[in-house]
């Protein structure tokens, strides 16, 4: 096996409830470079699902249910629950550090579960028969914007499981490097099947992103696992928006 292939191993573990890879022991140092990867796994899981319902005939409200459970489940719910634990910690203000500390679901957080499902659920509505490579797109991007908050913002818990990202990271550009070779596939494939639109529909989700990370860092004023957790699902969301945006203008 290569030597990165235990970190590999440990982000697969870390990052989906699914059956351990084979090979040597799992690491968990720098996991989070190899989480683009796992996100491709991911999304690619919700594309074949939806592929496989459309061949049923399956109505495509229920599709989108499905899909969005697959996620949560294949995950373990641990980006969901980092968007709840961000959210209670964004309505906390001074207290945002106890808030998001807490086990307990405040009102905020339970609204902003609620607000990135339905996010996700209406655009694959809107994207319909798009919807399987927009899924595998969004899961990319999703966990590529960790990494820049991982890289550009300090940590809000200080020895805590974000904290071990920071401090196992090295240069970006070496973190990125994974998700870069992941990412030019993609969009070499993007333009072999469905050309320039495709392709542009796909590396819309640069933009959220960028911006996630930047705003949830700025108005936390840092990031720990539960927002970079947050980052996943927001990034995802508002990818899936773009896709289907770039899709009507240009499609």
């Amino acid at each position: 096996m290569p030597p990165w292939w235990p970190d590999l191993a440990g982000s697969w573990i870390f990052y989906t409830v699914l059956p351990p890879l084979p090979g040597p022991p799992a690491q968990f140092g720098r996991i989070a470079r190899f989480a683009p990867l796992v996100g491709l796994t991911v999304g690619g899981g919700q594309a074949g699902l939806w592929l496989l319902g459309a061949a049923l005939d399956l109505p495509v409200a229920s599709l989108a249910a499905l899909v969005l459970a697959l996620g949560v489940w294949v995950t373990g719910g641990l980006h969901l629950d980092g968007v709840i634990d961000t959210a209670d910690g964004l309505a906390a203000g001074p207290r945002r550090l106890e808030a998001m500390a807490d086990s307990r679901i405040g009102a905020s957080g339970l609204m902003g579960a609620l607000l990135v499902l339905l996010l996700k659920g209406g655009a694959l509505l809107a994207l319909a028969s798009l919807a399987p490579a927009a899924l595998v797109w969004s899961a990319v991007w999703g966990r590529v914007a960790p990494l820049l908050a991982i890289d550009r913002f300090p940590s809000l818990r200080p020895q805590g499981s974000g904290d071990h990202h920071r401090q196992q990271r090295r240069s970006l550009g070496r973190e990125l490097l994974p998700a870069m070779v992941l990412l030019g596939w993609l969009a070499g494939l993007a333009l072999v099947q469905g050309g320039t639109t495709g392709l542009m529909a796909g590396l819309a989700g640069v933009v959220p992103c960028l911006l996630v990370p930047w705003q949830l860092g700025r108005r936390l004023g840092g990031h720990s696992g539960d927002s970079y957790g947050a980052c996943v699902e927001w990034t995802e969301a508002f990818s899936l928006w773009l896709a289907w945006l770039v899709q009507l203008h240009w499609g």
